[in-house]
Order: structure tokens, then C-alpha cells, then sequence
């Protein structure tokens, strides 16, 4: 692995989900991905990571903590509080993106996952673009 690898956490409950994003971080984009399926003891397992990601996509329908709530947690702690955080939802209205914007979201990616699509956002955000599509 090289050192100048992309690093993505990925936080969803959705195995369909997961496995989109693994295949297009991984082997289409060549990222070093780590993926969450439970979000129980959140930063407890954030904090075990072996690097801090460049950027972190949180479902924001799951439980224990939805992605707000996750959110909130990764940016109280001094590690994450700039971090490039993305908000992942497959149910998204206006009002859901300005109160995405609003809670502190760098953006904001419509499931599901596009495939043709994915790609070229994850480079708008990696060069510190806003990025906010919903398909």
C-alpha cells in the first residue's frame, strides 16, 4: 500500500450498500476502504482504525446512532473535527439537505450508490469540492 492511498471509512447497515462502495473504493478507484456494519461503540472503533480517513461516509438511518448522532461524536473529538464527513441516505428531501448542511455535513451522496457516478464525486471531495447529489 502506498502512502499516498486514499482512506475511506464507511458506516452502513445495509450489506447491499457496503458491498457497492467496496467494490467501487476498492477496485475502481483503488482506495483503502474500511467498512462498519454496527455502529455500536462508535468512536471506540473509529479510534482503532490504523489511520485517520480522508473521508468518512455515514448512513444516516441506522441505529444505535444515526448519522447525525455519529457525526456529533466524530466532530467533539479533536481527531475528526475537520474531517471530510459525507452523509449517506437513501430518503432525501430539501429540507433533509439543508438540515444535513446545517449539522456540519461536507455533503451529501443519494443511495443507491452509482456506479458511473461515484467516482467522479469521491474526486470532487478529495479536492475539497462541496459535493451534494442525490440521484
Amino acid at each position: 500500500m502506498s502512502e499516498s492511498q486514499t482512506k475511506l471509512l464507511y458506516v452502513d447497515d445495509d450489506a447491499l450498500s457496503r458491498e457497492v462502495m467496496h467494490v467501487l473504493a476498492s477496485r475502481v478507484i483503488g482506495a483503502d476502504i474500511t467498512l462498519l456494519d454496527d455502529n455500536s461503540n462508535f468512536m471506540d472503533k473509529v479510534r482503532e482504525l490504523p489511520a485517520v480517513p480522508d473521508v468518512i461516509f455515514l448512513d444516516i438511518q441506522m441505529r444505535p446512532y444515526d448519522g447525525y448522532e455519529m457525526l456529533k461524536m466524530l466532530r467533539s473529538d479533536s481527531t475528526y473535527k475537520e474531517a471530510t464527513i459525507i452523509a449517506m441516505t437513501a430518503s432525501v428531501m430539501a429540507t433533509d439537505v439543508q438540515a444535513l448542511r446545517a449539522a456540519g455535513f461536507n455533503g451529501l451522496i443519494g443511495k443507491p450508490i452509482l456506479r458511473q457516478v461515484f467516482p467522479g464525486l469521491l474526486k470532487q471531495i478529495l479536492t475539497g469540492e462541496s459535493v451534494w447529489f442525490v440521484s
